[in-house]
């Protein structure tokens, strides 16, 4: 509990009761009314005592990660559980269920998953990594919910002096029973063993000279069996595997009299094999793109021929990676397979080829292809096949299979965020009904092309509670599209799709659809999924966005200086889009832009679809990247920024108000476009030295100073700090030179209803701020309403602030009279705001890299301030107003700015008197691009890029939290796998009941044993006891002698 009694008396304050420093869970009550307010009650000017708790406000969590995993590397599925697991390369094994259900998992090891295995009837699976680990997890029931936990780990040792490769895990098999492992290594041996303790069966191995001491003298007499390339059980008879040696060899095998039953020969390499529902054929694919279909257990079984069959032609082709059979109840069966590419023409493409009676569609993805599995239907899941899951790099991708034309199924998770690259976000919180549902409206319209069956993948219950708010995320990216995302609970769900393109000549060609092959092409390709990282023309790319949530005006600017303003349309438009086109640089002479040219506007009217429609454009000249950009819909004025200036822009009469060129005249380097742009390594190294010089100068004039000034200032000092609170040590920061590159570049722009002029009259206003640490204050003035549409707006500089370390302004706020930030347009008028205090005196608050400055208004004179890189060294990259409610006390809450540094720290700091309230690590430093990409919420959350596919979202709130609350049930254990078996009569069954009874506690004691012996803290807690055991009985010896 961190705490501060306070006495008010007379305007000043007293001091009394203590502090309880817990600077990273706790907070520092500030000294100032907008401290208490909502809360507190303030009487007569006088506070009697305030008590306020920092975990009530201030609680630092990473809750979800939504997106696709970056890299997977293996696929699993449980039928029983209805349970999806993908592994990756980073070691990250992750869960889904039904929509909202998640669980994720971390291995120790920095090993990439290969494989991934359910448990038959269980909720238990094993993971296998590329070090050779085998790791056991669970789903684990707490306080009504489940956790992934991890409960052992496994690996094989060989014979002393074996070499590796006897024991390197190339097959795994999770046996129909739940209770043995059959793992096929690199050597060609099989060893058995037991789940879930990992205890090996000795006795049950299959060795490689088994199998090789009765094989066919011609097979054996060329080479040996190579390594076991696939492992599987008989459908029909648990006690037969099928084990398949790279070379080409399958060897039927009977587990319970441990011998071979049937020898496959074949001649190919293996690459899989698939043993069919009934068990009467193994199907067998090999690396010259054919495949097999060998019968089981038939006459003179051991001497059947081998038919091949090749289905894309004689010409050389690539390996058949995977192979799956699966029948219907009327019909033929589906065959699929992945790979079997001709090699010349093709083998390139990543494809699946499905076969069912004379359709045959050979799917192709733009990534490569992990796994995939089919979905059945029924309750125990052995109907007919019903959807198709393909896992592969970039995206997962179920296609229906029960629908004509096999259309592809919508995901509502595992979205792939990076179908284009992201470029920018943007964050809006609690959306309007109205907004929300017309903007779903126009989703729906674009997804016509999507199965209307529903998602196949429904295991566990999600619990978590309906989202209190409607949330938005929108990403900009690299084709100019920006993605709308419901953004309100655990799974970020796509809602609608922008295209700016439509507006431009590019070089894509409209009419091209992806999903068309040609007619009469052979193989019969298919294009599926969203993934598509490559950009037509990469000036398109959408680098900021500004929604107004209440008007439905949305403005986008673009990499070639483009800023397009749309509004919500629910009906089809035709239309052009005249481009107003703003020079930045106002004439100047002598420079000349050496970046890319402007995007070409079309000339001929445009179909636009429903939904968000632009209506104007303004294109900046010279095209450079749009850095700043802001939109204040209740003027109708858009204000845009780059590296040469800012500009103001009126959408509702299409006119340009005005712009101003902030280049600094030495500054050559903007006039470099980004894509064409090499940073000088000779100016960079120039730069440095410049600074290194000046540093010396000024030590050198320190060092001159006389020893009476240096008595006199240190007398000066000792007598200041008896007198006050000893500050942080502070280091000397550099002031930085006007001469340093892209000191013109607009870092953000701020709209603002305050005082300029004096402190009577209020007044529109914007405020741009730029990298060389200047802030400009432009008064606006408006026409009425009623003459809106005909009288201009103009604008008139009524302030200047130039920082004196010259640090880039990374955002501006004005604070009313109780020192809160003032609300957004229209956000009063929805009733959803309290009006902003105009009697008060206003503040500006700074914010650039290096501190925090507030100024008053209007005189703009500095007031306080808080440094940030002179105490601990770190720079702000990211800020954003937030409000942050207790969790005790439903209508107290206070807003603060929570506030990113390049250390990857967040911060909050309070408003308005700028204290430090809690600091958490959030961010590797060195993930600089997961810095660039943070973007927090008004509720005290926010999202980073973890990998370019994944956004994690955290929150510093702890009444605002978004996190998987789910539930697994343990599946009954069925005994239909099983029909070729006896039934036992009562006094056998009653035996093996007990039996069962007994193998199940000693493998819950080995489990338990295995999980003490590797937990640290048991181990530790057990150390200390023995420690404490052992000192009391030395003393005891010792007392007992003595006396």
């Amino acid at each position: 509990m961190c705490w501060l009694e306070l006495w008010i008396r007379d305007g000043r304050l007293q001091g009394g009761g203590r502090v309880c420093n817990q600077p990273r869970t706790g907070r520092w009550l500030d000294c100032h009314p907008a401290a208490v307010n909502g809360g507190q009650q303030l009487s007569n000017g006088r506070l009697e005592s305030v008590c306020v708790s920092g975990p009530e406000l201030f609680q630092f969590n990473k809750t979800v990660e939504h997106g696709f995993p970056h890299q997977p590397s293996a696929l699993g599925y449980s039928s029983s559980l209805q349970l999806l697991a993908i592994g990756t390369r980073s070691g990250a094994i992750k869960l889904y269920g039904a929509p909202g259900v998640e669980f994720m998992g971390l291995h120790d090891e920095n090993a990439a998953v290969t494989q991934v295995h359910f448990l038959p009837h269980q909720v238990g699976l094993v993971t296998l990594l590329d070090d050779n680990s085998l790791h056991m997890w669970t789903l684990r029931a707490h306080k009504r919910m489940s956790e992934l936990l991890e409960i052992g780990r496994f690996t094989l040792t060989g014979p002393p002096g074996a070499p590796p490769s006897v024991t390197r895990v190339t097959a795994v098999l999770a046996h129909s029973s739940g209770e043995l492992l059959l793992l096929g290594t690199e050597g060609g041996h099989v060893f058995i063993v037991e789940v879930p303790g990992f205890r090996e069966l000795e006795e049950r191995n299959i060795s490689v000279d088994q199998v090789a001491s009765r094989a066919p003298d011609d097979y054996m007499g060329r080479r040996n069996l190579e390594h076991v390339e696939a492992l599987q059980e008989n459908p029909v008879n648990p006690d037969h595997v099928v084990i398949g040696y790279g070379r080409g060899l399958m060897v039927v095998w009977d587990l319970e009299k441990q011998c071979v039953i049937q020898y496959i020969p074949a001649t190919q390499q293996l690459e899989s094999v698939w043993w069919t529902e009934d068990g009467s054929y193994i199907l067998s694919s090999h690396s010259d793109g054919s495949y097999c279909r060998w019968l089981v257990g038939g006459e003179d079984m051991n001497e059947e021929e081998e038919k091949s069959d090749i289905p894309y032609g004689h010409f050389p082709c690539k390996a058949i990676s995977k192979i799956i059979q699966h029948c219907k109840k009327e019909g033929p069966p589906f065959l699929m397979f992945s790979g079997g590419m001709p090699r010349a023409s093709y083998g390139d493409r990543h494809c699946i080829t499905v076969i069912h009676g004379k359709m045959h569609v050979a799917l192709d993805f733009t990534s490569r292809i992990i796994d995939f599995f089919v979905i059945k239907d029924g309750p125990q899941h052995t109907g007919d096949p019903s959807a198709l899951v393909v896992l592969v790099e970039e995206e997962l991708v179920v296609i229906d299979l029960q629908t004509e034309g096999w259309p592809v199924i919508q995901t509502p998770y595992l979205v792939p965020l990076h179908s284009s690259a992201i470029t920018c976000s943007h964050h809006i919180s609690t959306i309007p009904l109205k907004l929300w549902e017309r903007i779903i409206a126009a989703g729906n319209l674009q997804n016509t092309h999507y199965s209307k069956k529903l998602w196949p993948i429904r295991g566990g219950q999600n619990l978590a509670p309906d989202p209190p708010q409607r949330d938005l995320l929108l990403t900009g990216h690299e084709d100019g599209t920006v993605r709308f995302w419901d953004a309100s609970g655990v799974c970020l769900y796509p809602m609608y799709k922008l295209s700016t393109a439509g507006v431009f000549d590019t070089d894509a060609d409209p009419n091209d659809n992806m999903n068309q092959g040609t007619e009469g092409e052979w193989p019969p390709f298919r294009k599926v999924g969203c993934f598509d990282p490559y950009s037509d023309d990469p000036r398109l790319g959408i680098q900021k966005i500004h929604l107004c949530k209440y008007s439905g005006y949305l403005t986008v600017a673009g990499t070639a200086g483009q800023i397009l303003v749309l509004e919500l349309n629910d009906e089809a438009v035709e239309h052009t889009v005249e481009a107003k086109v703003v020079d930045l640089l106002q004439g100047q002479e002598g420079f000349r832009w050496k970046g890319h040219t402007r995007l070409d506007v079309r000339e001929e009217p445009v179909l636009f679809p429903p939904g968000f429609q632009p209506f104007a454009l303004v294109q900046c000249q010279p095209p450079a990247v749009v850095t700043a950009l802001t939109l204040h819909s209740e003027w109708k004025l858009v204000a845009f920024g780059t590296s040469h200036g800012f500009g103001l822009y009126d959408y509702q009469q299409k006119r340009n108000v005005f712009v101003r060129c902030t280049l600094n005249p030495t500054d050559q380097l903007a006039m470099e476009g980004p894509l064409s742009r090499v940073k000088s390594i000779k100016k960079s190294l120039r730069q440095s030295f410049r600074r290194i010089r000046r540093s010396r100068v000024s030590l050198r004039k320190h060092h001159v100073n006389n020893t009476t000034k240096i008595q006199d200032a240190n007398a000066r000092l000792e007598a200041e700090l008896a007198e006050m609170e000893l500050a942080p040590v502070q280091r000397k920061i550099e002031a930085r030179s006007s001469d340093d590159s892209f000191t013109g570049l607009v870092r953000t722009l701020y709209f603002a209803d305050t005082f300029l002029l004096d402190s009577s009259h209020n007044t529109p206003s914007l405020w741009a701020g730029t990298n060389g640490g200047c802030v400009f204050a432009y008064m606006l003035r408006l026409p009425p309403v009623e003459h809106r549409a005909d009288e201009p707006v103009t604008a008139q500089q009524a302030k200047e602030i130039q920082l004196m370390h010259r640090a880039p302004v990374v955002s501006v706020v004005v604070l009313d009279g109780h020192g809160v930030p003032l609300p957004e347009p229209l956000e009063v008028a929805h009733d959803l705001a309290r009006s902003p205090d105009m009697h008060g005196s206003h503040h500006l608050l700074v914010i650039s890299e290096e501190q925090f400055k507030v100024f008053t208004l209007p005189k703009v004179s500095a007031k306080m301030k808080l440094k940030l890189t002179a105490v601990d060294g770190s720079r702000v990259r990211r800020v954003g107003v937030a409000w942050f409610g207790s969790n005790r006390t439903e209508d107290y809450g206070e807003s603060g700015l929570m506030v990113l540094t390049n250390q990857g720290d967040v911060h909050v700091v309070s408003l308005p008197s700028i204290k430090m309230q809690v600091q958490y690590n959030c961010i590797r430093r060195e993930d600089v691009s997961g810095i660039a990409s943070c973007v927090f919420t008004k509720h005290g959350q926010g999202f980073y890029l973890i990998s370019p596919s994944e956004f994690e979202r955290f929150s510093l709130s702890t009444r605002n939290l978004v996190e998987p609350h789910c539930l697994v049930d343990v599946p009954l254990h069925s005994h239909t796998s099983t029909p070729h078996r006896p039934q036992p009569d009562n006094r056998a069954q009653s035996r093996n009941t007990r039996e069962e009874s007994e193998d199940a506690e000693s493998a819950a004691r080995r489990v338990m044993e295995h999980a003490l012996l590797n937990d640290e803290k048991v181990l530790q807690e057990i150390q200390k006891s023995l420690e404490a055991d052992q000192t009391s009985f030395l003393e005891n010896n010792v007392k007992s002698a003595v006396a």
